[in-house]
């Protein structure tokens, strides 16, 4: 077995980290438009009002508004097959609650898509990617409001079809599961009404975050039998950050802690959008936690007849639990406890290729359906050679050892796998620190934490190499 000739390699971003234009051709303020630039060791912070002579990241970003046909060019001469982005929904509905869409925005995106069309470049949008309108969450609460449902129908409806000729590959919510986490107040459930601060100090209420979890997973529901329905063309998929969780020692109390953590941070959300089901343990979880979910009649249908035609996800690290153990690492979304046996990013994060490989088995083994890597990278500091050019042969070393886990899950172990879209194919804010020294990208933006920079673009060793990779189905990795 091999990887699928039509094998969709390519590269991931989100608009409200690299599309910037944040107030511009009728464009509302999102929850993001409302975080502060922050770093490694000082977190962001988010605003109820928009500060004056404050640096909001999102704003400019890498100014792929302006950029994109230019940025569009550099992936096809990579050999993109395939171009994750997202919508940002305050460029269609600048408050969410309006009741005709912004012609601006929409065109924006057909030319977005005209251009990824003249390049052969497929996009695999994302619908809702950590930018939620900001009048939601004064008016609701974010996703805690059952309300959030009726208007993110009403969004996807309008793009469904002003799109339908241009876009056959959907994703309903980025890394839907960050809302089983506090983190995810700010980024996911956009339950953060009147507070002001650090986005790791947001007052957390587990009721209100799995409340607004269960609205994601109607409206998900909802809109992916809507789109069977209207638009049999499309491919539906949901996305999750998979936190993939190993027992510290093989003391049978590690297992547990590991096994449980595996149910809450990942299973509990992708059983719902692929079985269209709550998970057998759902309840017990609910009980133990407090935790009272309000359901309208239909609700439990409506995730048995919304499941995904396909499961994506992001993955850059694994972690380990226990019990009684002391040693923690910080990560992607989550933290555990540091793994003897492997080495760690320059942010902390541990490095692991082979769980690549043991989280597509473990993911496929439960679902049967394909699956599609729609985030993985290492984020570092690039700096400029004697030479004057970005030699980021660790970024190289790191993808490297990735694919050809992913290749031995699909050749050697039967995994269904669609694609492969690294993370921040381009240089841009990241979400959870709000920094540009954190690069993930084949491509350089001259672009700095203070704000400054000339926006320039320029080719990193990565982009060639990654350039050779696609162009021979990720058969010459050297």
């Amino acid at each position: 077995m091999k990887l699928r000739k039509d094998f969709l390699w390519g590269g991931a971003t989100a608009a409200n980290q690299f599309e910037g234009a944040w107030n511009v051709d009728g464009k509302g303020e999102s929850v993001s438009d409302h975080c502060t630039n922050g770093s490694h060791t000082v977190p962001k912070r988010v605003t109820v009002n928009i500060e004056p002579d404050t640096l909001y990241p999102s704003h400019e970003a890498i100014d792929f508004y302006c950029h994109y046909e230019e940025d569009i060019a550099l992936f096809a001469e990579m050999g993109f097959k395939c171009f994750r982005m997202s919508i940002n929904w305050t460029r269609i509905f600048p408050t969410g609650m309006e009741s005709e869409p912004n012609e601006a925005g929409l065109a924006f995106y057909d030319r977005v898509f005209d251009c990824c069309k003249k390049h052969g470049i497929e996009p695999l949008v994302t619908i809702s990617h950590y930018e939620m309108p900001y009048a939601l969450v004064e008016k609701c609460n974010g996703w805690e409001g059952r309300e959030a449902i009726g208007y993110f129908e009403t969004y996807c409806r309008v793009i469904f079809e002003r799109y339908k000729d241009k876009v056959k590959y959907w994703l309903t919510f980025n890394e839907i599961n960050a809302g089983t986490m506090p983190l995810g107040n700010v980024l996911s459930t956009s339950t953060v009404k009147g507070y002001s601060g650090p986005i790791t100090q947001v007052p957390d209420s587990p009721q209100a975050r799995y409340q607004a979890l269960h609205h994601q997973f109607v409206a998900s529901a909802r809109v992916v039998k809507y789109a069977h329905e209207h638009y049999p063309q499309f491919l539906l998929g949901n996305m999750i950050a998979f936190c993939a969780v190993y027992p510290f020692t093989c003391h049978p109390d590690d297992v547990l802690e590991a096994q449980r953590q595996m149910r809450d941070t990942n299973w509990y959300c992708s059983d719902v959008q692929v079985k269209g089901e709550y998970p057998y343990y759902a309840k017990a979880f609910w009980e133990k936690n407090g935790i009272e979910l309000k359901m309208e009649p239909g609700d439990l249908e409506v995730l048995k007849e919304g499941t995904v035609d396909f499961y994506t996800f992001s993955y850059y690290m694994t972690n380990c639990a226990g019990v009684g153990h002391e040693e923690a690492v910080s990560g992607n979304l989550t933290g555990g406890l540091k793994n003897p046996y492997l080495e760690a990013s320059a942010w902390g994060w541990q490095i692991d290729p082979q769980g690549l490989r043991w989280s597509l088995n473990e993911i496929y083994e439960r679902y049967h359906i394909p699956l599609m890597i729609v985030e993985n990278g290492l984020g570092a500091r690039d700096e400029r050679s004697e030479d004057g050019k970005f030699h980021d042969s660790y970024r190289i070393d790191y993808l490297r050892r990735h694919i050809q886990q992913m290749k031995l899950a699909v050749e050697e172990d039967g995994v269904d796998l669609m694609g492969y879209t690294p993370w921040g194919c381009i240089d841009l804010v990241s979400a959870s620190t709000g920094e540009m020294a954190k690069r993930y990208g084949f491509i350089y933006v001259n672009k700095f934490d203070d704000g400054t920079g000339d926006l320039s673009r320029e080719r990193k060793d990565s982009f060639y190499w990654y350039k050779k990779v696609i162009a021979t189905n990720g058969e010459d990795l050297d």
